[in-house]
C-alpha cells in the first residue's frame, strides 16, 4: 500500500499541463532505465483526462517519446459498439492515439482497448439480466487474458490514470456497488451491468489489479469535484467514496486544482 501524496495546481489548464508533462517524462524516463523494453499504461475517459491526452499530443515533449515501445491500456470502458462516441478509446484515440498511428510512430498493436459490444441493437434489447451479465463476464475474462499474455501472470501497468466524478467514482468503479468491494487478487477486471452513470453497462479494472500498477495517478479539477475529493480523502477504503480506494505499489499521486481542493 502507497502512501498518498496530493499536489495542488492553482487552476484545471495548469493541471491539465503539468499531468500530461509529467507524463511524457515519465514515459521517457522508464524507457531509459537499462534493458527496458516497454512501458505499459492506462488512459483514463472523462473531460479531464481526455483533454490530458490533447495535451500531450501538443507538447514539445511529446517527440522525445520512442511510441514504439509504449503500449496503452484502459482504466474503464463504455460497453457499447466500437464505433460509438461513447467509447473512452474512440474519444482517446481522436485526442492523441490516432495521429500517433498515422505517422507511424504508434503501432495499432501497441493499442490494447477493451472489448466492445458486438451485438445487434434488437439482441442488446431482447437480453435478460442473466445473458447481459454472461457477455459483459466475457468482456471481462477476454481483457484480462490480454493483460496476462502481454505482461505475465501477475500482470502490472508502469503508470495508470484515473479521473474522478462528482459522485467520488473512479474507473467504473461507483459508489455502493458491489464491484469496488472485489479483492479477489485473480479478478483483475470485471464487468458492470447497473452504472449510475449512463451508459449503464461497462468493464473496468478491479481494485485489486489497479493496487498492483506501479504508479496510479487521479486527477480531477473543479468546485463540483470537492465533495467527491474530500468524501475520498476522510476516510480509506468507503465503499461510498470509491476513489479512496485508489492504491499503487510505488507511488500513489492525487493531482487536483485548488477548487477541487477547496473542501479538504
Amino acid at each position: 500500500m502507497s502512501v498518498r501524496q496530493t499536489i495542488v495546481y492553482p487552476d484545471p489548464e495548469t493541471l491539465a499541463q503539468a499531468v500530461a508533462a509529467r507524463t511524457l517524462l515519465t514515459i521517457t524516463d522508464l524507457l531509459a532505465e537499462p534493458g527496458r523494453t516497454r512501458v505499459d499504461i492506462g488512459v483514463t475517459g472523462g473531460t479531464d483526462g481526455i483533454y490530458v491526452l490533447k495535451v500531450m499530443g501538443e507538447s514539445p515533449l511529446a517527440v522525445a517519446v520512442d511510441w514504439s515501445r509504449v503500449h496503452i491500456w484502459w482504466g474503464d470502458e463504455r460497453f457499447v459498439a466500437a464505433d460509438s462516441s461513447d467509447r473512452n478509446a474512440k474519444q482517446a484515440r481522436e485526442a492523441l492515439f490516432d495521429a500517433l498511428v498515422e505517422s507511424g510512430r504508434l503501432p495499432e498493436s501497441n493499442i490494447h482497448e477493451m472489448p466492445a459490444d458486438a451485438r445487434s441493437a434488437d439482441e442488446i434489447a431482447a437480453a435478460d439480466a442473466d445473458q447481459t451479465d454472461a457477455v459483459l463476464a466475457q468482456a471481462a475474462d477476454a481483457y484480462q487474458r490480454e493483460l496476462v499474455e502481454e505482461l505475465g501472470e501477475d500482470p502490472q501497468l508502469d503508470l495508470i490514470m484515473f479521473g474522478v466524478g462528482p459522485d467520488a467514482h473512479f474507473a467504473s468503479l461507483f459508489p455502493g456497488k458491489q464491484e469496488v468491494l472485489i479483492d479477489d487478487p485473480h479478478t483483475l477486471v470485471a464487468g458492470v451491468r447497473d452504472s449510475p452513470k449512463p451508459p449503464p453497462l461497462r468493464v473496468t479494472l478491479t481494485v485489486p489489479m489497479i493496487a498492483r500498477a506501479h504508479r496510479t495517478w487521479v486527477f480531477t479539477s473543479e468546485s463540483r469535484k470537492a465533495e467527491a475529493v474530500a468524501k475520498a480523502f476522510a476516510a480509506p477504503r468507503n465503499p461510498e467514496a470509491p476513489s479512496s480506494y485508489a492504491d499503487a505499489a510505488d507511488e500513489l499521486l492525487w493531482l487536483i486544482d485548488t477548487a477541487a481542493a477547496s473542501l479538504l
